[in-house]
Order: structure tokens, then C-alpha cells, then sequence
């Protein structure tokens, strides 16, 4: 059974930093790309960014790049999602779903507030 536990959302101020976790079990992780999504209130939920299984390629949305990281640690079975430069308009719940393209498995999410 394939099970994502999301962690390490918090409350920020605009230009601030959070780091996300994404712990993964039920699935032979390393051999699979992941992906981060977000979904904002009143909003759909949308892709943010993706790493693939080696964790040498990485996807971006545009309106996170240059301030998002995406990383992983296939010993420890865990997606890292690095924010940066946060701005209020990042704020939403962050999901890590599998498999990355088209994920059919979802973690609970965890919510990132960025205040102005």
C-alpha cells in the first residue's frame, strides 16, 4: 500500500523560507519520479514541481522558478521541496503525489501561509 506523509509547512512572512518533506513507503521509490502540487483555496489543485528518479532532472512551474528546489534521498525515501522567496500568493496546501505525471496517490498535504 502506497502511503506519502507531507511535512514541515508553517507560517511564513513574505520573503521568507520553509523546506518540505515528503515520506514515501509502499513503493519501490527509487525507481520513480515525484511530484509536488499545491492547491490554494477556491482554487484548483496545480503542479509546482517534479524530480525525477535519479533526482538529476527537475520540473518547474514558471511561477515558481529560480524560487523553488526540488530534491531527493532515495535511501531515506524522502522528496524535499525547498521554498525560497516565498510570497503570500504561494500559500496553499502542498501535496507530494505519485507517480509524478499523473499521480493516482496522495499525501494529506501540508499548509504553507505567507503573510504580506
Amino acid at each position: 500500500q502506497v502511503q506519502l506523509k507531507e511535512s514541515g509547512g508553517g507560517s511564513v512572512q513574505a520573503g521568507g523560507s520553509l523546506r518540505l518533506s515528503c515520506a514515501a513507503s509502499g513503493l519501490t521509490f527509487g525507481s520513480y519520479a515525484m511530484g509536488w502540487f499545491r492547491q490554494a483555496p477556491g482554487k484548483e489543485r496545480e503542479f509546482v514541481g517534479s524530480v525525477s528518479w535519479s533526482g538529476e532532472n527537475r520540473y518547474y512551474a514558471d511561477s515558481v522558478k529560480g524560487r523553488f528546489t526540488s530534491s531527493r534521498d532515495n535511501a531515506k525515501n524522502t522528496v524535499y521541496l525547498q521554498m525560497d522567496s516565498l510570497k503570500p500568493e504561494d500559500t496553499g496546501v502542498y501535496y507530494c503525489g505519485f507517480p509524478a505525471g499523473a499521480p493516482r496517490y496522495w499525501g494529506q498535504g501540508t499548509q504553507v501561509t505567507v503573510s504580506s
